[in-house]
């Protein structure tokens, strides 16, 4: 006797939707991704759709009506519930277009909870585009089969991001004077990863940081690293020594 064939296929679609999903629920679909289902993955009516929605996990969907430039899905079942991610926070100085992009893309497919873009004294952008880096989290979600988004901070200066620092949360930051390997010092619970910018931060800067009590210095290695790549080292130092890798 034949196999029965897995459904949904393995080559189903799958998008995520700014919107509370339900069994029954009908969506309508435009624009960009309506073009991907109706011109790239060429769906029609019957055709299985993966939906995500950052709160209540994945969902199956079908299309129901499909147009020149949109679609109706309805929602059929439950996949998955949202998943679960460590209470890491990546804080980091934004550095130039494109790899900003690359390490919110990055911090998404690792797992970090919330992006805190911090403005500190050498940063030399001065402004986001928060629509395009949410794109990027969103895409690489939909790409690596993640059910959860980052929570996307607006642009922070430093000495605010200190002053209100959340007692309790433990601060790994990157001191270009050294500082315990981040492997060794990383324990599960709430924690942030700060990371300077490109010239790292100045003295002043340290010593501010320093005086957190929850701060700690951390070292990532023997090497230099560029900041970009500075940011996504640590994450996946503190989530194999801490996160959800060692389980």
């Amino acid at each position: 006797m034949p196999a029965t064939p897995a459904w949904p296929p393995d080559s189903t679609p799958r998008l995520f939707v700014d919107a509370a999903l339900a069994a029954g629920a009908a969506l309508s679909v435009d624009g960009a991704q309506a073009h991907y289902l109706l011109a790239v993955m060429r769906a029609k009516p019957g055709a299985p759709v993966r939906l995500f929605d950052d709160r209540s996990g994945e969902w199956l969907a079908t299309v129901t009506e499909a147009g020149r430039r949109s679609l109706t899905l309805t929602v059929d079942a439950h996949l998955a519930p949202r998943e679960a991610v460590p209470d890491l926070w990546l804080c980091a100085a934004p550095i130039k277009r494109g790899r900003i992009d690359w390490v919110a893309e990055k911090a998404t497919e690792l797992g970090v909870a919330r992006l805190v873009p911090v403005a500190t004294r050498r940063t030399v952008v001065d402004r986001l585009n928060a629509d395009r880096l949410r794109a990027h989290m969103v895409e690489a979600a939909e790409q690596c089969e993640r059910t959860a988004l980052p929570e996307l901070a607006p642009l922070t200066p430093l000495a605010a991001l200190l002053a209100a620092w959340p007692g309790g949360r433990a601060l790994y930051f990157a001191d270009e004077e050294g500082g315990a390997p981040l492997a060794g010092v990383a324990r599960p619970g709430a924690a942030a990863i700060l990371i300077g910018p490109e010239g790292g931060f100045t003295a002043e800067e340290r010593t501010a940081i320093r005086a957190v009590p929850d701060a700690v210095a951390v070292s990532l290695g023997p090497r230099i690293l560029r900041a970009d790549t500075a940011a996504v080292a640590a994450v996946a130092l503190w989530m194999a020594a801490a996160g959800d890798w060692i389980k």
